[in-house]
């Protein structure tokens, strides 16, 4: 005799094996890759700036890079750039960047260190070549997009590198190549929870809980695990979750499970060290 229990509990493991393959990307970007109005770029090596996190002193790189696939600034002529810093206001002028995801590399005296690629545009960054007070701007900005996206603090005493232009490999990124418009229809952003388990001691699992109402099927949602990054799609335009948390996590073994009585997805990501 054969105990259907037992089939059943077979056939409901391959079809949740099935559903975190389907739910689970494993690289950075794939998302980006599949968004109709994002473009997939390499941009060129410019100059490469380094400085140190605070408090903890730990060596950071910045990779500036140009490429003509983002667009430029508004023209801004040396005095109105005198007259920009010296305003109350400085950052009413935006200058459009793509910040690339921390990587690890090692410096000349083989200790680890962390790099940011950022990417302006090509004729911006060949303006701020040709005069001292562009170039730390541009410097100034990149930095403060950083601390921005990624809530660090960065030393100020920032030192351009004479004879490198890149640390570490220039990698793709991607960047919009259609702008928002000013009035858009906004995607909600769901109800997410995270928590650890255990709940005190090291960590060894960190759990988004994300609730989804009105999502009927796991085939509507597009999931990318990163390793400190978490970003999640319903479609058609039903919710975009996009966040940031204090963990690097191990995303080859990662799962996500899809609870269609709850509506909630459940994503289980074993830790591996305090984000940087």
């Amino acid at each position: 005799m054969t105990d259907s229990s037992l089939l059943n509990s077979e056939l409901e493991l391959q079809q949740q094996e099935e559903l975190y393959q389907q739910l689970l990307f494993q690289t950075r970007g794939k998302l980006q890759a599949e968004t109709p109005d994002s473009t997939l770029i390499r941009p060129q090596p410019g100059l490469c700036v380094k400085t140190f996190s605070e408090p903890n002193k730990q060596k950071v790189f910045i990779n500036i890079c140009q490429s003509t696939s983002v667009p430029p600034p508004p023209e801004l002529s040396r005095e109105e750039l005198v007259q920009l810093l010296q305003s109350e206001d400085p950052s009413g002028y935006r200058v459009p960047m793509s910040l690339g995801e921390p990587h690890a590399e090692t410096d000349n005296n083989s200790q680890g260190c962390t790099a940011y690629d950022v990417v302006i545009n090509q004729d911006f960054f060949q303006k701020s070549q040709k005069d001292p007070l562009f170039q730390q701007f541009v410097i100034l900005v990149s930095v403060e997009g950083l601390e921005n996206k990624y809530s660090l603090e960065l030393n100020r005493d920032w030192k351009v590198l004479k004879n490198r232009k890149f640390l570490g490999s220039v990698s793709e990124q991607n960047i919009r190549t259609k702008g928002r418009p000013v009035i858009q229809e906004l995607q909600p952003q769901p109800e997410c929870s995270l928590v650890v388990e255990p709940p005190t001691g090291h960590p060894e699992y960190l759990i988004a809980e994300i609730k989804l109402p009105g999502v009927s099927s796991s085939r509507s949602l597009v999931l990318d695990v990163g390793e400190d990054r978490l970003v999640l799609t319903a479609r058609p335009s039903l919710y975009h979750l996009d966040i940031f948390h204090p963990f690097l996590v191990d995303q080859q073994n990662s799962v996500a499970q899809y609870n269609k009585s709850t509506q909630i997805l459940t994503v289980t990501m074993p830790v591996g060290s305090s984000a940087p």
